[in-house]
Formats: C-alpha cells, sequence, structure tokens
C-alpha cells in the first residue's frame, strides 16, 4: 500500500531539509557586509554600534559576562576582536539546545541582529534576507 504525503507536510520537510546549518565562519563575512559593507571603523545606531559586526555595549556585556573576559567596547572596532565577539555570543545563544532545533545560518543571522530571541521576532525576517542574499 502506497502512503501519499499530502502537499503541505511535503513542503513542511523540505523547507526543514533546505535549511542551512550555522557555520559562523560562512556566515560572520555576510553579517559583516550587511552591517557595515566590512567598514571596521563604522559607527551606527546614533554612535552605539561599533564596527564592521556593529555591536553594541551590550553585546560586549553579554560577551563579558559568557566568558568572563575584558573585551571593551572600541574593541568591536578591532576585525579580528569583532570577530571573536560575534563567535562567542552566537554559540552561547544559537545552540540546540536552547533553540529546540538544530540552529541554522537564518537562526544565528536573527539572533545577531535582535538579540538572544530575534530568531523568533518577525523584525528580524526583512534582516535575514540581506544576509541570505550576501550567503549567495
Amino acid at each position: 500500500m502506497n502512503k501519499i504525503i499530502p502537499i503541505s507536510l511535503l513542503f513542511l520537510l523540505t523547507a526543514c531539509n533546505n535549511a542551512e546549518s550555522l557555520d559562523v565562519n560562512r556566515l560572520i563575512p555576510a553579517l559583516s557586509k550587511v552591517e557595515s559593507n566590512n567598514n571596521s571603523l563604522a559607527t551606527g545606531d546614533n554612535g552605539r554600534a561599533f564596527g564592521k559586526l556593529q555591536i553594541w555595549q551590550l553585546v560586549i556585556d553579554d560577551v563579558n559576562k559568557i566568558t568572563g573576559s575584558k573585551y571593551k567596547h572600541s574593541d568591536a572596532f578591532n576585525p579580528v576582536k569583532a570577530n571573536e565577539i560575534c563567535k562567542i555570543y552566537l554559540s552561547y545563544y544559537c545552540t540546540e539546545k536552547r533553540l529546540g532545533h538544530k540552529p541554522t545560518m537564518e537562526d544565528g543571522a536573527r539572533i545577531w541582529n535582535g538579540g538572544p530571541n530575534g530568531y523568533k521576532k518577525d523584525s528580524t525576517i526583512s534582516y535575514w534576507n540581506k544576509v541570505k542574499a550576501e550567503l549567495k
């Protein structure tokens, strides 16, 4: 007996299988392009976001709390330190245990844009679309 899978279920299964697993080494360059056009000296959000990844003091505070490190907000202007900060932040907030599913590139981008629960916020969807275009 052949089982017929409803089209809506087939679409859902296909969509889930097409979600690309999180790879921060690929994601960070796309985030940097969207955030600042790769400008390590960029300042945005009325002077609150620094560097190529437009890092806020709140992110620095989180990373220092998570790791016991002593990053300063000005470290966000250093491309190597900015990458480290982003990797630490995403490795803490973008986990399978926390999200309830394997983290995807979309999860990572939306968390970077919208904070720890950014993957749930409608306001981060357009940001994800920009990042996704850079990943291609």
